[in-house]
């Protein structure tokens, strides 16, 4: 009986196999590197350019000349190619991938390290370097070893101000930053069944946090539900008896909000325990938070309030912003002062946007707090949207009451 790695791949942990690649994804950054790698090995066109996707995210609108020329060379590239696009404006790579995309069971590689978000569809997902990407391009197949499994067993509902974004700090807190390394994180038990496609996607993203290789939830009823708004029929993923080689075990009604402490995104702390902490920007979006959920949430918090420190949200995608302006979340967020990005990544990579100077705080729901990260010498708190919420009305950082 099989891990649902091991169920996808086809193969047991520790074997290796060469796989068909259902979906391969890039998005400006990391095509630039992937299309450069492709011209040396003087390929002829792509094998399956159906499967093929780049989807520009990471700097955009451009923010110098070579930026634009970079990424015009890329738009020609897909359209001669017949390569799926997506320019300024469409989104996040893994959100896009998440809207109807992605299907359970594919093998699913994108050229960034947070392309397990789409495990959480029951998928094989993860990251790849631009020269491997290269190769899918020309062949259509890449090879793994097949991960072996730590089980993170579920169970509870949230009873609190806590969210998905906690439960995903409070996994890396317990395994740390590397005690996933190349292995897949199974998400199991009764407490998966309570959390949305959105929670599931928060999740799956900061499985790359703790080294995992990917991070999967079963396809169930809320996937098939989830997936059927974009035509897709799937089946359910039934998890059979299989072998773990550790497993962590979280009751969701005992969290509370908690803050990962830079420079290490496994430095978790509660909220509480840092109350208080002076707040010079919050940013709330990315392909961790990003979605409609995350913005429903943050505008049930901030309405009809004003923001004390300049806030910065981002959807995750077009569909994002367009259901969050036709149904006035949207609204209650610029009334509050907040300024609203480009669909995108904005500032997480510290290009533009929201690029923080040394010596300034920054509360992030962001996935990574890394030295630098969005700005030379600044300093970055990661949490979840509810605190980032009330931390931007109160200027500091501050423990969320219970989300409305």
């Amino acid at each position: 009986m099989s891990t649902l790695s091991e169920r996808v791949l086809g193969a047991g942990a520790g074997d290796y196999v060469d796989a068909n690649v259902d979906r391969a994804y890039v998005h400006d950054g990391t095509g630039v590197l992937t299309l450069e790698a492709w011209k040396e090995m003087g390929c002829p066109g792509p094998a399956h350019p159906e499967r093929l996707y780049i989807l520009f995210d990471h700097i955009v609108p451009a923010n110098n000349s070579t930026t634009a020329m970079l990424q015009r060379e890329l738009r020609v590239f897909a359209r001669s190619h017949g390569i799926h696009f997506s320019d300024i404006g469409g989104g996040v790579c893994h959100q896009l991938m998440g809207e109807g995309e992605v299907l359970p069971g594919e093998v699913v590689v994108g050229a960034d390290s947070h392309s397990c978000t789409l495990g959480a569809f029951g998928a094989f997902a993860t990251g790849v370097g631009a020269t491997d990407m290269a190769a899918v391009w020309a062949s259509g197949e890449t090879w793994f070893r097949v991960p072996e499994t730590i089980a993170v067993r579920l169970s509870g509902s949230f009873n609190g101000a806590a969210e998905a974004k906690d439960l995903a700090l409070a996994v890396i807190s317990k395994l740390g930053m590397d005690g996933a390394s190349y292995k897949a994180l199974e998400y199991i038990g009764e407490g998966t069944k309570l959390l949305s496609m959105e929670g599931r996607l928060t999740i799956a993203n900061l499985a790359t946090e703790a080294g995992a290789k990917t991070g999967l939830f079963y396809a169930d009823d809320v996937t098939r539900e989830y997936l059927l708004r974009f035509g897709h029929r799937v089946e359910n993923q039934v998890p059979e008896p299989c072998t773990y080689v550790g497993e962590v075990r979280i009751d969701i009604g005992d969290l509370e909000p908690v803050v990962a402490v830079p420079p290490r995104v496994d430095t978790v702390k509660p909220v509480s325990s840092l109350e208080g902490l002076q707040l010079d920007q919050v940013f709330v979006g990315t392909c961790t938070n990003g979605r409609f959920e995350d913005l429903q949430r943050f505008s049930s918090i901030v309405k009809g309030k004003k923001v004390k420190v300049r806030t910065i949200v981002v959807p995750s995608s077009a569909e994002v912003l367009r259901k969050a302006a036709d149904t006035g979340v949207l609204s209650s967020i610029i009334a509050a002062g907040c300024t609203i990005g480009t669909p995108g990544c904005g500032p997480c990579l510290g290009a533009h946007m929201g690029v923080i100077s040394e010596g300034e705080v920054c509360l992030s729901t962001a996935n990574r707090n890394f030295t630098n990260r969005m700005g030379i010498g600044g300093s970055i708190y990661l949490a979840s949207v509810a605190t980032a919420a009330a931390s931007a009305l109160a200027g500091v950082l501050t423990v969320p009451e219970l989300v409305p």
